[in-house]
């Protein structure tokens, strides 16, 4: 039994750091959302969820002014532009804050998750459980490496292209159909390595470049949101079955919404 035992560590230390913070990521998911709240079921609910959506600003809970937290900074401008900035109430059974409004016949929930980045999944499931919200009217706002800053862009559905916070999402909601705005956060320069340079916070000139971008990106994520066609579907994202979890893949979609900051 010893044996077994020590040849169990040995194999485990073998193992690249990457795929033990994932293992570890998707243990602490799973006893996280072991228990999902129930919504309140009738008829008239079932009829407000065909109307209702949610936008969710991924990041890392207190790390206000990070690279990687510049989807809750959008989604503060998004709050503000609608009327709420002070309505956040902190919600224990999404481990949240949320604000349900109303945008024209649409009633929005804005999610900000308590959790942390690779874990951010659990509180987007448990909100979409409790307020009845299907994956495709779920708008998640992140950082993205790949863009420079000062340019965003709207993609419907597909992977997570490496982003640890969409990618819990994927994984908590079975399916990667949610539309996503890419924020443009640039990539670093010289030495510094990936993690020190997503939680690190922006100089003062990136902050005024921002400051232009989110309300752009804003104004363009209203206009998604009040479409009256719908953008994406299930049909255009992978959706994983909840008994052997495969997932069938379909090319992702970058849409020609990218925007640049002028």
């Amino acid at each position: 039994m010893r044996g077994k035992v020590w040849a169990a560590v040995t194999q485990a230390f073998k193992m690249p750091m990457a795929l033990i913070r994932r293992m570890i990521t998707n243990l602490i998911s799973r006893v996280l959302m072991s228990t999902l709240p129930s919504p309140k079921m009738s008829a008239q609910t079932i009829t407000d969820c065909n109307r209702r959506k949610m936008v969710v600003g991924l990041g890392n809970p207190g790390m206000n002014g990070s690279r990687h937290s510049v989807g809750m900074a959008v989604l503060t401008t998004l709050a503000e532009r609608l009327g709420a900035p002070d309505s956040w109430r902190s919600d224990r059974q999404v481990s949240g804050e949320v604000i349900v409004t109303q945008l024209q016949d649409i009633q929005l929930v804005l999610l900000r998750p308590k959790l942390l980045m690779n874990i951010n999944g659990v509180s987007v499931a448990k909100a979409a459980s409790k307020y009845l919200i299907s994956p495709e009217h779920i708008f998640l706002i992140h950082d993205e490496l790949d863009k420079p800053l000062g340019k965003f862009g709207i993609k419907h559905g597909g992977s997570a292209r490496g982003h640890n916070g969409v990618r819990s999402c994927v994984d908590c909601l079975h399916t990667d159909v949610m539309p996503r705005l890419r924020v443009g956060i640039g990539r670093p320069s010289g030495k510094t390595s990936v993690d020190r340079y997503v939680l690190g916070r922006f100089s003062q000139e990136e902050q005024n470049v921002l400051d232009s971008v989110m309300k752009q990106s804003v104004d363009v994520l209203l206009t998604y949101i009040t479409d009256s066609q719908p953008q994406t579907s299930p049909a255009e994202g992978r959706r994983a079955s909840r008994k052997n979890k495969s997932r069938t893949p379909s090319p992702p979609q970058d849409t020609t919404d990218e925007q640049k900051q002028s």
